[in-house]
């Protein structure tokens, strides 16, 4: 049994987050829990259950990440910090990218800096993401890989990486950063491709592809990622990741065009239900992830492929109609293209 521990998750009402909080809660019922929140439209409270908000071990504070008072207090009050609060949208970001900076790299420095005055944070958890390597030019792709962001989000969060890491270097911090790649699963919003697909093709309507469909994913099932953060708060011997950057990805990676093709085979629909339209500014070609150093560090590999995953996640959209049906309007957002033409990404 680990010791009792107060943890801080930023942005635990959306996708990811929401699935961290209620494996955390599950598998250490040792531990407390406080989650910073703004609530944008990719958050909802809806996605913390009530067995968690009437706990006792629970506190919700709805609030943004670059406000001081707010993350000073809360930061001082922890012992691990998993730091999840981000725009996260690629397709958004060309279209509304100002956000994205400000919550993604203002708010990073926010954290980081409550960090020099409390001591009584042991851990701190940057989730960084795939996007800040731009398309890969080794594969697979390792953390020593250049970052080349292609998108005003991938930008962003290379610069929040690269923040924490200097914070790190000049302050010596309990900082590791994760490199998550490609996630999806369940109470993912409909703005992301897989349960755009998924709910496109439970409405028997069809799945629109940018460009050829070519483009290569490592697809990592959201539970494989909240354990890849698991272990990291409760590795015995931190110094092993301390001050690390770790991929946590498949190793394995499969194109758009095949995901689609599986999400219909799975649901008995026939292949003409997709349709193509111009590629996606910022697209990334190919994404494919080294798996040794969170093998040799972290004792991490993933568990669940991706025709397992899809099932997972096709059943929950499935028994889950009231939650998606709401965002719908939301699945696509104006893109204007190099010849000037608008296209919905």
């Amino acid at each position: 049994m680990h010791m009792s521990k107060t943890i801080l998750l930023t942005g635990a009402a959306g996708f990811i987050g929401s699935n961290v909080l209620r494996h955390l809660f599950h598998a250490h019922p040792e531990h407390r829990f406080i989650v910073l929140d703004a609530l944008t439209y990719a958050g909802n409270q809806k996605n913390i259950p009530a067995e968690i908000r009437d706990s006792g071990r629970f506190e919700f504070w709805h609030g943004d990440i670059t406000n001081p008072y707010i993350v000073n207090e809360l930061v001082s009050r922890s012992n691990f910090v998993v730091h999840l609060a981000a725009e996260t949208h690629v397709a958004r970001s060309i279209f509304d990218n100002t956000k994205f900076f400000h919550t993604d790299v203002i708010g990073t420095q926010t954290l980081v800096n409550a960090l020099l005055t409390n001591a009584s944070v042991e851990r701190f958890i940057h989730i960084s993401t795939s996007e800040v390597y731009g398309t890969s030019v080794s594969d697979p792709m390792d953390e020593n890989h250049p970052l080349n962001p292609m998108s005003p989000y991938a930008g962003a969060k290379a610069g929040a990486d690269r923040l924490v890491h200097s914070y790190w270097s000049f302050a010596d911090l309990p900082i590791v950063i994760l490199r998550p790649f490609n996630n999806y699963g369940p109470a993912q919003h409909l703005e992301k491709m897989i349960p755009r697909f998924v709910t496109s093709a439970l409405k028997d309507e069809t799945l629109t592809i940018h460009g050829d469909g070519s483009a290569m994913r490592d697809w990592l099932y959201v539970a494989d990622h909240y354990d890849a953060i698991d272990r990291a708060l409760h590795l015995e011997d931190f110094s092993r990741i301390r001050h690390q950057v770790i991929n946590i990805g498949t190793g394995r990676a499969a194109s758009v065009l095949d995901v689609a093709r599986m999400i219909l085979r799975q649901l008995g629909k026939p292949d003409d239900m997709l349709s193509f339209i111009g590629n996606r500014p910022g697209q990334v070609h190919r994404h494919c992830s080294s798996t040794e150093k969170a093998k040799t560090v972290l004792g991490w590999e993933a568990k669940i492929g991706l025709e397992e995953g899809l099932e997972r996640t096709i059943e929950w959209y499935k028994a889950n109609e009231p939650w998606w049906r709401d965002q719908e309007w939301m699945k696509c957002v104006p893109i204007r293209t190099s010849n000037g033409s608008i296209e919905m990404h």
